[in-house]
C-alpha cells in the first residue's frame, strides 16, 4: 500500500488532485485509516489513475470520465475511444492552424495597403492551352474552402493520368467558374497541361482552355493559403490603371517544389479597358 503522497508521486499527479478525485468518487483510496483519516492506495489503482488522466487530457469532463470507467470499458475499447478522440483533436488543431494562417494573410493584406508596386503587374495575352482536368465544387472562393477541394482533385487527377499512361506537357493550371448551384459556391477546375487528344473512356476530361486576350498578371510566392495579399494587390492595380475584371483569375503553377512556402504561382486575371 502507498500513502497518498507516495501514490501521487508514482502517478505523477498532485495530492490535491487525488483528494478531489476521492471527494467526487472518481478514485477512492483502497483504505482509509479510521484513526488519522490517512488515505492509502494500492499499486493496482495506478491503472485507473492512468485512464482518468488520459481521458481528461483528451478533453473529456470528469463526469464523462467517471461514466466511461464505471461502465468497465476494456483496454481495447478504451484504446479505440482514445484514438478517435486523438483524431478529433488533430483535426481541430489542423483547422485552427488553417484559420491562423488565414488571419495572418489578412493581416499582411492590411499591412500592405498603400504599398502597391506597379512593376509587379504585367498586362499580356495568355495563349490557349489543352488540359486534362477534374472538377469539384467549393462552398466559396475563400482559401479555406478552395484548398480542401483542389488538393484532392489534383491528387486524384495525377493518379488517373498515370493509370492512363499520360505525362504532363506543361505546368498545372487551375481555373474557376460560378457554380450552377448559385450562391457563393464556385466550380473548381484542377488541370494539367497535356498534349493528348480527347478520347472516350478517360475518367477525366480533356478540354481546350481558350486564350485570354488581355490578362493582368502577378506572381505569388508561397502557399496558396496566403494568396490574399497578392490577389488584392492585383485587384487594386486593375482598378487604379483603367481596367475592370472580366472573370476569375487563373492560377498557373510555375513551381511546386520545396513545399508550399516555396511555391511560385502566376495569377492571370482577364481584364477589359474601362
Amino acid at each position: 500500500m502507498f500513502t497518498i503522497g507516495d501514490f501521487a508521486r508514482h502517478g505523477r499527479v498532485s495530492i490535491r488532485m487525488l483528494r478531489h478525485y476521492d471527494a467526487i468518487g472518481l478514485l477512492r483510496p483502497a483504505r482509509v485509516d479510521p484513526a488519522g483519516n490517512y488515505r492509502f492506495y494500492a499499486a493496482g489503482q495506478l491503472a485507473r489513475l492512468n485512464r482518468i488522466i488520459a481521458l481528461k487530457d483528451l478533453g473529456f469532463s470528469l463526469q464523462q470520465v467517471q461514466s466511461i470507467l464505471d461502465e468497465e470499458v476494456n483496454a481495447g475499447e478504451l484504446r479505440g475511444m482514445l484514438r478517435l478522440r486523438r483524431a478529433q483533436l488533430e483535426a481541430a488543431m489542423a483547422a485552427d492552424a488553417l484559420r491562423l494562417s488565414q488571419v495572418e494573410a489578412r493581416l499582411r493584406t492590411i499591412e500592405s495597403e498603400g504599398h502597391m508596386p506597379a512593376d509587379d503587374v504585367v498586362i499580356k495575352r495568355i495563349p490557349p492551352v489543352r488540359l486534362a482536368e477534374l472538377a469539384g465544387t467549393a462552398a466559396s472562393f475563400g482559401p479555406e474552402d478552395i484548398g480542401p477541394v483542389i488538393q484532392p482533385l489534383y491528387e486524384e487527377l495525377c493518379r488517373r493520368l498515370e493509370a492512363a499512361g499520360l505525362t504532363p506537357a506543361g505546368p498545372n493550371i487551375a481555373y474557376y467558374e460560378d457554380s450552377p448551384d448559385g450562391g457563393d459556391a464556385v466550380t473548381v477546375h484542377a488541370g494539367v497541361t497535356v498534349a493528348a487528344q480527347p478520347e472516350e473512356g478517360h475518367d477525366f476530361a480533356i478540354v481546350d482552355l481558350p486564350a485570354i486576350e488581355s490578362a493582368a498578371t502577378i506572381v505569388h510566392r508561397g502557399s496558396m493559403e496566403r494568396i490574399m495579399p497578392t490577389a488584392q494587390t492585383l485587384a487594386r492595380w486593375i482598378d487604379a490603371n483603367g481596367y475592370r475584371s472580366a472573370g476569375f483569375a487563373r492560377e498557373l503553377y510555375l513551381s511546386c517544389e520545396g513545399g508550399p512556402d516555396h511555391w511560385v504561382t502566376e495569377l492571370q486575371e482577364p481584364v477589359e479597358s474601362v
